[in-house]
């Protein structure tokens, strides 16, 4: 009988002594567990003369009550505690200023894109997309560039295996474009992405840029299209009252080619330091479909034509807010980046 009471007594002792429920749960253990104090003395019951073991079985299990209650109360008085505790800790002072929560802006170029995407999709043309990592087939071939034609030259590429490439350009997305139409016309399209070539990073230069490259093909299309297009688009985005002149130049894509200015938005024009006097701005290359290259893509150059153009995001996006360093748009720099807030 004494050993009973020396159980308890331990027991209780413990668990008022318990600092947090771990503790609690490892006296609940070390006492009520199977292996526990209280049941090694159910064991030795076994032990005592007949006539003794009620008595003694009524003791032990007045013990393990005890016990089972002094863990309960203690269990709720350190649930309590602990609740306390974490009120007091997320406690929050209303009084305090909040926190300013920094909303970032859209980044200049994917302004230039939506601008672009906006424009054209109000004249029926569709937004194409395409894989950044190309095959040599669709950025060049189909593009009238075959293997060892001195076109390649003009675009310094990263190749990944000799078949696969990243895109120099996004032609060919227009490739493939003109692919799954199977010779249907009409073809309305812009596709805007990312390009890359092999060059020396500086103020305007980049390895990694954008363009966005438009496609038309159909019956009659004709050269007096590409230029109203282009008329308008300038407009667009320069401000009403832009010029644009064509000047002869080579793609091997397009026959005739040519590079595309527009009249300085700067100085109306007249000449300033943006167009180094000229009064014109140089903003994109264009000219109509080459008819092998429609030919290639399953076209009959005799009942079809067609006009393209491409224009570097980037530089459009420096001329029009008047950022000098082709870099800024890579940087991540917040100070830059907030300069666009009120255009947004």
């Amino acid at each position: 009988m004494s050993r009973i009471e020396e159980v308890q007594n331990a027991a209780l002792q413990t668990i008022a002594k318990a600092k947090d429920l771990a503790e609690l749960q490892a006296a609940r253990v070390q006492y009520l567990g199977k292996k526990g104090s209280i049941q090694a003395l159910m064991a030795e019951m076994r032990n005592l003369p007949k006539e003794e073991k009620p008595a003694f079985g009524q003791m032990v299990n007045a013990c393990k009550q005890a016990v089972s209650e002094a863990i309960e109360s203690r269990q709720a008085e350190l649930q309590k505690e602990a609740l306390e505790k974490g009120m007091e800790s997320e406690k929050i002072d209303i009084t305090l200023p909040g926190t300013q929560t920094t909303l970032g802006t859209t980044h200049p170029l994917l302004m230039i894109q939506q601008e672009l995407e906006d424009l054209f999709l109000g004249m029926g043309y569709k937004v194409a997309e395409g894989p950044e990592v190309e095959q040599d087939y669709y950025n060049f071939e189909l593009a009238n560039i075959p293997k060892d034609h001195p076109a390649r030259d003009m675009q310094d590429t990263f190749y990944i295996d000799p078949n696969t490439l990243l895109r120099t350009h996004t032609t060919a997305m227009q490739m493939r474009e003109l692919e799954k139409a199977h010779g249907e016309l009409p073809i309305k399209l812009i596709c805007p992405g990312k390009v890359y070539r092999r060059d020396d990073d500086d103020a305007t230069h980049s390895h990694q840029f954008m363009q966005c490259e438009g496609l038309v093909v159909g019956e009659h299309v004709t050269l007096a299209d590409l230029k109203g297009t282009l008329e308008f688009m300038a407009n667009r985005m320069f401000g009403e009252g832009r010029k644009i002149r064509f000047r002869p130049s080579y793609f091997p894509f397009t026959e005739p080619s040519v590079e595309v200015d527009v009249s300085c938005p700067f100085c109306d024009g007249k000449g300033c330091s943006v167009c180094k006097g000229s009064g014109w701005i140089e903003i994109l290359g264009a000219g109509m479909v080459h008819p092998h290259v429609l030919e290639m893509n399953g076209f009959d150059p005799e009942k079809c034509s067609g006009f393209a153009f491409g224009v570097g995001l980037e530089r459009v996006a420096m001329l029009k807010y008047g950022i000098d360093d082709i870099r800024n748009f890579y940087t991540n720099d917040q100070r830059f980046l907030k300069n666009f807030d009120r255009f947004d």
